[in-house]
């Protein structure tokens, strides 16, 4: 103490200008990146929208041609191409997610959301898988070739004109279906990204895309 003042405790800390302050705060309100998924699961996920979109625009748009004819019967093998294609990448994906953890969402949803997500989840992959199948099962109960670009697949089952019948009907509900759940997927992912604004989406887009 000298001259009734008090001597400051510890090294003294220089003045920060306005700049160096304003620096400061920008760096802390800017936000942590985000954890996202693997590149591979990336690329199946949005690959498998893709195709799944010209699953269903095969088989709705060969409504406008008539019964016969080349263009028709081309859309209802693409159809079927394009839902095998669906099969083999939805096991891909589940062996990348089985390998690898999911990140997190930050912040945590509450629990109803979460039970709820997984459930639709395991609904899209049993729509994936069973879809497919189905598929195939009507070309073989109908006797019809199965066709895989340029390969003929083998039939699952004996000719059966009744089960193929069966099988195309609940191919049809499911697929109806299908709609509405892909749909809430869709409109459960914006609702997080825009209302929410949690990283939900975000662990899902491309790099690039992500930090625009």
């Amino acid at each position: 103490m000298r001259g009734g003042g008090v001597e400051p405790l510890g090294p003294s800390v220089p003045p920060q200008s306005d700049s160096e302050v304003c620096k400061s705060v920008i760096e802390c309100r800017m936000p942590l990146p985000t954890a996202r998924y693997k590149p591979a699961l990336i690329v199946i996920h949005w690959l498998t929208l893709l195709i799944l979109i010209g699953v269903y625009a095969c088989i709705e748009g060969r409504q406008y041609f008539p019964r016969g004819s080349v263009i028709r019967g081309d859309l209802k093998t693409w159809h079927f191409m394009l839902g095998l294609s669906v099969f083999a990448l939805v096991w891909l994906r589940l062996i990348l997610r089985w390998l690898n953890v999911a990140p997190p969402i930050e912040p945590a949803p509450p629990r109803w959301q979460s039970v709820l997500a997984r459930a639709v989840h395991i609904a899209l992959y049993g729509v994936m898988i069973g879809m497919p199948i189905g598929g195939w099962l009507i070309l073989s109960a109908a006797g019809k070739p199965i066709p895989f670009f340029g390969l003929e697949l083998p039939p699952l089952v004996a000719p059966d004109h009744t089960l193929a019948k069966t099988v195309e009907k609940l191919h049809k509900a499911i697929g109806n279906a299908a709609l509405y759940l892909i749909g809430l997927h869709v409109v459960a992912g914006l609702f997080h990204h825009y209302i929410v604004r949690d990283n939900t989406l975000l662990r899902m887009l491309p790099e690039r895309i992500r930090d625009r």
